[in-house]
C-alpha cells in the first residue's frame, strides 16, 4: 500500500517494491526499518522523522491512526477477536496489539491525508482536519469483486484473519490499494 501512494504522489515506489519480495516472516532482516527510512522522506518531504510527540504533521498521523486504530479494533471485536491477543505486535501492556497489526495496510491512506491536510490545508488538528481523517473510515478501497468502505473492508480482513485460524488455511481478504486518484484525494 506504500508503494502504491508513493507512486500516486509522484515518487518512486521501485525501492519499495523491491523490499517487499524480501520480507520474510517475522521480518528478521530489518525490511521494514530499511522501507521506513525510505518511505518518509518522500511521503513526507526531505528531513522528515516520524515522531508520535512532535507537533505538525506528526500530530495529524497521530490523529488519523488513532481513528484508524478505534476502527480497526471495532472490527476485530465484531468479528470475535480479542484485541489485545497480537500477531507482531506483541507488548503485554497494549490492549490493541491484533488491531494494530490489522491496520497496518491501511496505514498509507493516513499518510496520504496527512500530506494534503498540510499542504493545502495547515499542520494543525483542527475542526477540517479532524473531519477529513474521519472521513477516510469511509474512503472506497478495491476488495474482491467492488468497492468497500475501509471499514467495512477492516470486518472483512478480521473475519478472514479468525476464519484462517479456524481452518488452518491463511487466507486473508486484505484490500487493493485504490487507484492513484483517490490517493490523490484523501485529506481533501
Amino acid at each position: 500500500m506504500q508503494a502504491s501512494a508513493l507512486a500516486a504522489m509522484g515518487e518512486s515506489d521501485a525501492p519499495l517494491r523491491m523490499m517487499l519480495r524480501r520480507i520474510t516472516s517475522g521480518d528478521g532482516t530489518n525490511i521494514e526499518a530499511q522501507a521506513a527510512r525510505y518511505y518518509w522522506p518522500r511521503m513526507m518531504g526531505e528531513g522528515f522523522r516520524r515522531d508520535t510527540d512532535a507537533e505538525g504533521v506528526n500530530s495529524l498521523l497521530n490523529y488519523g491512526y488513532t481513528v484508524l486504530r478505534a476502527a480497526t479494533a471495532r472490527a476485530v471485536v465484531a468479528s470475535g477477536l480479542h484485541p489485545s491477543i497480537g500477531l507482531h505486535h506483541s507488548n503485554r501492556g497494549n490492549a490493541f496489539a491484533l488491531a494494530d497489526d490489522l491496520m497496518e495496510p491501511y496505514r498509507a491512506l493516513v499518510d496520504c491525508a496527512a500530506r494534503h491536510l498540510v499542504t493545502y490545508n495547515s499542520p494543525q488538528v483542527d475542526l477540517a482536519a479532524k473531519q477529513a481523517l474521519a472521513r477516510l473510515i469511509a474512503a472506497d478501497l478495491p476488495l474482491g469483486d467492488g468497492l468497500t468502505p475501509v471499514s467495512v473492508s477492516l470486518t472483512k480482513l478480521a473475519t478472514s484473519l479468525g476464519q484462517s485460524f479456524e481452518s488452518g488455511k491463511l487466507a486473508l481478504a486484505l484490500p487493493r490499494p485504490p487507484d492513484g486518484l483517490i490517493f490523490r484525494g484523501l485529506g481533501r
